[in-house]
């Protein structure tokens, strides 16, 4: 699953919410479920028109095949973001945190809670689109350019 949040930036910490959700690819072998995130961030891409792809930095787990499946979504959605030309930022996990909850141990919770306030939702996103919201939002209140 791969969440994903895309926000209208008007000036830094004032921004439009326009939409989040949870990109869930088949079961099937690991390339074609990869294909399917690739084309499935560009049709996001490809309807909201966004200037920039920010992600959360890839972060050391215990468990080795999951580090490397999350290796392997993080590079299709790169690829999908330098198809269209969009440059891609990366924010390790607590940078994320202290962005939008204040400090850097901030659980998923947490953040599903300050994105749901922030952005003036009527119900929390799933915990991946919360956290894609985030990383967006955090791209944003750093100031960082396109």
């Amino acid at each position: 699953m791969v969440g994903y949040g895309v926000v209208e930036a008007r000036s830094v910490r004032h921004f439009h919410y326009l939409e989040c959700g949870v990109i869930r690819p088949e079961p099937g072998p690991m390339a074609t479920r990869l294909g399917e995130v690739s084309a499935l961030v560009e049709e996001v891409i490809e309807q909201h028109h966004p200037a920039v792809l920010a992600l959360e930095l890839a972060f050391h787990g215990r468990n080795a095949e999951s580090a490397l499946k999350l290796g392997q979504a993080r590079g299709a959605i790169m690829v999908a973001a330098t198809r269209h030309g969009l440059p891609v930022h990366e924010y390790a996990p607590a940078q994320v945190k202290r962005a939008v909850a204040g400090h850097g141990r901030a659980s998923k919770e947490e953040i599903q809670r300050r994105v749901t306030l922030l952005c003036d939702l009527r119900a929390p996103p799933p915990v991946d689109a919360a956290d894609a919201l985030a990383i967006a939002l955090c791209h944003l209140f750093l100031g960082a350019a396109p």
